[in-house]
Protein backbone atom coordinates (compact mmCIF):
# COMPACT_ATOMS: atom_id res chain seq x y z
CA UNK A 1 0.00 0.00 0.00
CA UNK A 2 1.41 3.51 -0.80
CA UNK A 3 1.35 5.91 1.80
CA UNK A 4 -1.26 7.82 0.00
CA UNK A 5 -3.81 5.22 -0.48
CA UNK A 6 -3.00 4.81 3.40
CA UNK A 7 -3.45 8.00 4.44
CA UNK A 8 -7.23 8.09 2.98
CA UNK A 9 -8.22 4.57 4.15
CA UNK A 10 -7.28 6.41 7.62
CA UNK A 11 -9.00 9.33 7.07
CA UNK A 12 -11.75 8.36 5.36
CA UNK A 13 -13.80 9.17 2.04
CA UNK A 14 -12.90 12.36 0.86
CA UNK A 15 -14.40 15.51 2.49
CA UNK A 16 -16.54 16.11 -0.16
CA UNK A 17 -18.67 13.14 -0.45
CA UNK A 18 -19.32 13.13 3.37
CA UNK A 19 -22.91 13.61 3.88
CA UNK A 20 -23.35 16.33 6.70
CA UNK A 21 -25.32 14.38 9.36
CA UNK A 22 -27.68 16.43 11.20
CA UNK A 23 -29.05 15.02 14.81
CA UNK A 24 -33.30 15.70 15.96
CA UNK A 25 -34.31 15.85 18.79
CA UNK A 26 -38.48 16.06 19.86
CA UNK A 27 -38.98 18.12 22.52
CA UNK A 28 -42.48 17.21 23.40
CA UNK A 29 -44.08 20.69 24.90
CA UNK A 30 -46.22 20.16 27.60
CA UNK A 31 -49.40 22.16 27.60
CA UNK A 32 -49.21 24.73 30.24
CA UNK A 33 -52.49 25.22 32.06
CA UNK A 34 -52.58 28.08 34.28
CA UNK A 35 -54.71 27.15 37.32
CA UNK A 36 -54.75 30.57 38.43
CA UNK A 37 -54.02 29.57 42.21
CA UNK A 38 -52.29 33.01 43.47
CA UNK A 39 -55.43 34.97 41.95
CA UNK A 40 -57.88 33.06 43.96
CA UNK A 41 -55.90 33.20 46.90
CA UNK A 42 -55.60 36.70 46.73
CA UNK A 43 -59.44 37.20 46.06
CA UNK A 44 -60.09 34.98 49.67
CA UNK A 45 -57.80 36.77 51.31
CA UNK A 46 -58.67 40.46 50.32
CA UNK A 47 -61.79 39.97 48.05
CA UNK A 48 -64.36 37.61 49.89
CA UNK A 49 -67.44 39.62 49.24
CA UNK A 50 -70.29 36.72 48.44
CA UNK A 51 -67.50 34.01 49.20
CA UNK A 52 -66.67 34.29 45.77
CA UNK A 53 -62.97 34.18 46.18
CA UNK A 54 -63.28 31.24 47.73
CA UNK A 55 -64.79 29.15 45.12
CA UNK A 56 -62.95 30.41 42.72
CA UNK A 57 -60.07 29.18 45.19
CA UNK A 58 -61.43 25.48 45.29
CA UNK A 59 -61.82 25.63 41.54
CA UNK A 60 -58.30 26.62 41.45
CA UNK A 61 -57.08 23.60 43.65
CA UNK A 62 -59.41 21.02 41.37
CA UNK A 63 -57.77 22.90 38.39
CA UNK A 64 -54.31 22.11 39.92
CA UNK A 65 -55.69 18.32 40.78
CA UNK A 66 -56.85 17.57 37.77
CA UNK A 67 -53.19 19.13 35.70
CA UNK A 68 -51.86 16.75 37.75
CA UNK A 69 -53.16 13.85 36.97
CA UNK A 70 -52.52 13.99 33.60
CA UNK A 71 -56.30 15.30 32.80
CA UNK A 72 -55.67 18.44 30.56
CA UNK A 73 -59.32 18.83 29.37
CA UNK A 74 -60.39 18.80 32.84
CA UNK A 75 -57.77 21.14 34.17
CA UNK A 76 -58.44 23.65 31.34
CA UNK A 77 -62.08 23.64 32.72
CA UNK A 78 -62.09 24.08 36.15
CA UNK A 79 -59.50 26.75 34.83
CA UNK A 80 -61.80 28.81 33.07
CA UNK A 81 -64.49 28.80 35.76
CA UNK A 82 -61.92 29.80 38.81
CA UNK A 83 -61.06 32.55 35.82
CA UNK A 84 -64.68 34.02 35.70
CA UNK A 85 -64.97 33.52 39.51
CA UNK A 86 -61.90 35.57 40.29
CA UNK A 87 -63.10 38.06 37.68
CA UNK A 88 -66.74 38.24 39.23
CA UNK A 89 -65.24 38.30 42.66
CA UNK A 90 -62.53 41.28 41.97
CA UNK A 91 -65.07 43.46 40.48
CA UNK A 92 -67.53 42.86 42.95
CA UNK A 93 -65.15 43.21 45.46
CA UNK A 94 -63.42 46.29 44.37
CA UNK A 95 -67.20 47.81 43.46
CA UNK A 96 -68.40 47.01 47.23
CA UNK A 97 -65.04 48.33 48.99
CA UNK A 98 -65.73 51.72 46.89
CA UNK A 99 -69.35 51.41 48.25
CA UNK A 100 -68.08 50.84 51.28
CA UNK A 101 -65.67 53.83 51.52
CA UNK A 102 -68.61 56.21 50.08
CA UNK A 103 -70.97 55.02 53.14
CA UNK A 104 -68.46 55.80 55.33
CA UNK A 105 -67.85 59.12 54.03
CA UNK A 106 -71.01 60.49 53.60
CA UNK A 107 -71.98 59.11 56.81
CA UNK A 108 -69.31 60.36 58.73
CA UNK A 109 -70.65 63.71 56.74
CA UNK A 110 -74.03 63.15 57.21
CA UNK A 111 -73.53 62.54 61.37
CA UNK A 112 -70.91 65.54 61.67
CA UNK A 113 -73.65 67.92 60.06
CA UNK A 114 -75.78 66.37 62.65
CA UNK A 115 -73.76 66.90 65.33
CA UNK A 116 -72.71 70.54 64.61
CA UNK A 117 -77.04 71.31 64.39
CA UNK A 118 -77.33 70.00 67.76
CA UNK A 119 -74.19 72.43 69.15
CA UNK A 120 -76.01 75.15 67.11
CA UNK A 121 -79.24 74.65 69.00
CA UNK A 122 -77.78 74.35 72.35
CA UNK A 123 -75.68 77.16 72.13
CA UNK A 124 -78.96 79.33 71.18
CA UNK A 125 -80.51 78.22 74.23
Amino acid sequence: MHKEEHEVSVLGAPHSTILPRSTMINIQSETSVPDHIVWSLFNTIFLNWCCLGFIAFAYSVKSRDRKMVGDVTGAQAYASTAKCLNISALIVGILMTIGFILLLVFGSVAIYHVMLQIVQEKQRY
